[in-house]
């Protein structure tokens, strides 16, 4: 397979809904703290979070994309695991990271585009293989308007090669293999080549099918230590995931799930959050424009 510099772009994961109270939160562009720690609240898909970090523009091995969204805040765990994976991704010479979405600054619902991101513990990678990001600086068009291809053949569930690497693999081991990480959302097409892999299967546990991502995973970290406020999720099953779960991901009846199931009804936020909402608020003089899906 013919090798490419590897660009990887962080970007949106789940089904988007609009409300009153998302666009309340989307209109703050300034952190606030609450307490003496940073604290994420709540769930990841009802939540918010105090003592949100913004992720520099630039660093070694990562650049930050779409910076006018006003989502490159995060609990500090979470801008700790993106710069330490980018130097990992830097030493190794596997490519850039460029960083779309993290959260917003008091985190909470957004008005589109995700449906979790709610408490500065998820950060999603697009795949994308580019010469120029590697080898410069991108300017403020190029952040804002690059997208990121899919790795699958057009209305199929192959895999292109001509998208596809092995230093796609090793990030996603790396990434799985990282501690704090509780678990990485792919596209069911991925996860089932990395099951056909004869090499070590103990990191895949975390490699969880989920509809879409064929441009880009989603990477959640766990509840940080302390943060006695935080909701997290079960742990991922012990097996590797490369049996019958995995199977159904292409069934007709994955491939066609109820509406329910792809866009659940917005759920109440902690009290809590509200604190954190009112707190020293100073909001956008205006949005600088509608948010797509993408």
């Amino acid at each position: 397979m013919k090798f490419f510099p590897l660009v990887l772009l962080l970007a949106v994961f789940s089904p988007c809904y609009s409300s009153p109270v998302a666009n309340q939160w989307a209109a703050i562009n300034q952190a606030a703290q609450i307490g003496n720690n940073a604290q994420s609240i709540g769930s990841y898909t009802a939540g918010c979070l105090s003592g949100a970090v913004p992720l520099p523009q630039n660093g070694t091995g990562y650049q930050v994309m779409r910076p006018t969204r006003g989502r490159s805040y995060g609990h500090p765990d979470l801008i700790h695991f993106i710069e330490s994976i980018a130097q990992t991704t830097h030493s190794q010479q596997w490519g850039v990271l460029l960083i779309g979405d993290l959260g917003q600054p008091r985190g909470g619902p957004t008005p589109s585009g995700h449906r979790s991101h709610q408490t500065g513990l998820d950060v999603d990678i697009w795949y994308l293989l580019s010469q120029q990001a590697a080898n410069r600086n991108l300017d403020f068009n190029e952040r804002e308007t690059w997208g990121a291809p899919s790795v699958l053949v057009a209305k199929s569930d192959a895999i292109n090669d001509n998208q596809w690497s092995m230093t796609h693999e090793k990030i996603l081991e790396a990434t799985a293999r990282r501690p704090e990480v509780d678990r990485i959302f792919v596209n069911a097409s991925i996860k089932q080549l990395l099951c056909t892999r004869k090499s070590s299967h103990d990191w895949l546990r975390k490699i969880r099918p989920w509809w879409g991502h064929d441009d880009h995973f989603h990477v959640r970290l766990k509840c940080p230590l302390n943060n006695k406020n935080c909701s997290g999720q079960e742990a991922p099953p012990e097996s590797d995931g490369c049996d019958a779960s995995l199977a159904w991901w292409f069934s007709e009846e994955a491939k066609k799930p109820a509406p329910a199931a792809k866009k659940p009804e917005a759920q109440p936020l902690p009290a809590l959050c509200d604190v954190v909402l009112n707190a020293n608020s100073q909001t956008k003089s205006s949005l600088s424009h509608p948010e797509s899906e993408r």
